[in-house]
């Protein structure tokens, strides 16, 4: 039987799906309708396409690192309900995402989804999850950052729903060790930048006129509100500067203290090169 343009419309009306996925269902069932629906129900790319408006705000962030410490990546994988989120199918799924990124590195969602893991796309392999749950599924969002001279590391936090990658530069030896906890600073204390020459002069310039005036509608004298703004200038450096901040496992040290210290175990120098927060639902940057 022909397959037309006419019997993938109508298809389509019936399920909601695609037009390429109805072409290939047909294609699949030599034009045979019913055995068609039958195809994209078990696929769940109806089911998909019906849910398509869904929001999908619940799921799982994942991280994975290579063995070497040279490759790193995290993934944001969603679903409607957080039942479904932390259902073992769901979990396993989204590793099996992130596992095919780190492997493949795609530079896109789109070639993402073309990745075949045991004779499967991601795509398909998502559709056949949806299927199973009756949510709408969807990658979201994922990061691959590679190591120069250096190492990569990474952290998951509260149930999976916050995921960090670090990538530090070091010397041979610069271990996931320290890595691991700049990574476990960065997603309790979300700093905005690394440290303080990273942050724009305009904002800079804002915060301190807030200060000022402040410290003015709090009665203080002119000619000490430039010395007040400074001193809470330092205190805003402290929170939003990552290498400023307190460390949260020693709060007598700074980051800084603890990458300087372990630079003298290893021979040698140590900094975040750079890092990239997941927060799961949160708006992508």
């Amino acid at each position: 039987m022909d397959i037309t343009t006419e019997s993938i419309r109508k298809l389509r009306e019936r399920t909601g799906a695609g037009m390429m996925d109805c072409k290939r269902a047909l294609e699949s069932t030599g034009g045979d309708m019913e055995k068609a629906i039958e195809f994209l129900r078990k696929k769940g790319a109806a089911v998909g396409q019906k849910r398509a408006d869904r929001s999908a705000k619940e799921g799982v962030i994942v991280t994975r690192v290579s063995p070497d410490g040279s490759r790193g990546v995290v993934v944001e994988v969603n679903c409607e309900t957080d039942f479904v989120g932390r259902s073992e199918d769901f979990v396993a799924f989204a590793g099996t995402v992130a596992g095919a990124v780190l492997a493949s590195r795609p530079s896109s969602l789109a070639e993402l989804m073309e990745l075949r893991v045991e004779g499967k796309s991601i795509a398909e392999l998502q559709n056949d999850m949806l299927a199973k749950v009756g949510e709408k599924i969807e990658i979201r969002r994922f990061q691959v950052v590679e190591a120069g001279s250096g190492a990569v590391s990474a952290y998951t936090h509260l149930g999976n729903k916050i995921g960090v990658l670090v990538e530090l530069a070091g010397p041979p030896g610069v271990g996931q060790g320290v890595g691991r906890d700049v990574a476990m600073q960065v997603a309790a204390m979300s700093p905005l930048v690394i440290s303080r020459d990273q942050i724009e002069k305009e904002t800079v310039e804002r915060e301190l006129e807030v200060y000022k005036a402040q410290a003015k509608n709090e009665g203080k004298p002119d000619h000490i509100l430039e010395k007040i703004a400074g001193g809470k200038l330092e205190k805003f450096y402290q929170e939003v500067c990552l290498l400023e901040q307190t460390y949260i496992k020693d709060g007598g040290k700074t980051v800084k203290d603890v990458l300087q210290e372990e630079g003298q175990k290893v021979g040698g120098p140590i900094a975040v090169r750079r890092y990239f927060r997941y927060h799961l639902g949160e708006e992508a940057k």
